[in-house]
């Protein structure tokens, strides 16, 4: 039987924009009314980006709405949030990172047995000509399966 996730946030943005390599699963240091916010349902992941900093992940602009029925203590909707990860998927990271065209996005935003977590991907961006190519492979593709649907 498979786990049940729920899922939170996708960032359906990535996979148009980047061809991704390497992806891993990480938690998150998250306050209180965060969570509260993510069980609503009310984070985005558009424009997020993932960095090293000092040997620890932070994950950048990614939108967690302030919760609804907070009092005067809610939390900044684009604060960096610490990702918690093995030392040796932090190097791995790192390394990747450090190459030219190289970056970490996060793309999946979940709840995983009642604990939110986040998919990270390493990705390379892609060109005009490399979209295009991926566009025109999907669309062979629907063309092949509809003729042999007919026969």
């Amino acid at each position: 039987m498979a786990e049940a996730i729920s899922i939170i946030a996708n960032n359906r943005r990535a996979r148009r924009e980047y061809e991704l390599l390497d992806r891993m699963e990480a938690g998150m240091a998250l306050q209180g009314t965060e969570v509260k916010a993510l069980r609503e349902g009310k984070a985005s992941l558009v424009d997020a980006f993932c960095r090293v900093d000092r040997g620890e992940v932070y994950l950048f602009s990614a939108h967690i709405a302030p919760y609804s029925h907070a009092s005067y203590e809610n939390h900044d909707p684009l604060r960096p949030r610490k990702l918690l990860l093995h030392k040796r998927e932090i190097l791995r990271i790192k390394k990747a990172t450090e190459q030219k065209g190289f970056t970490v996005i996060p793309t999946k935003l979940y709840f995983r047995k009642g604990i939110a977590k986040v998919e990270i991907a390493i990705a390379r961006g892609k060109h005009v000509r490399d979209k295009r190519a991926t566009i025109t492979d999907r669309d062979n593709k629907r063309r092949i399966d509809r003729m042999l649907k007919q026969y």
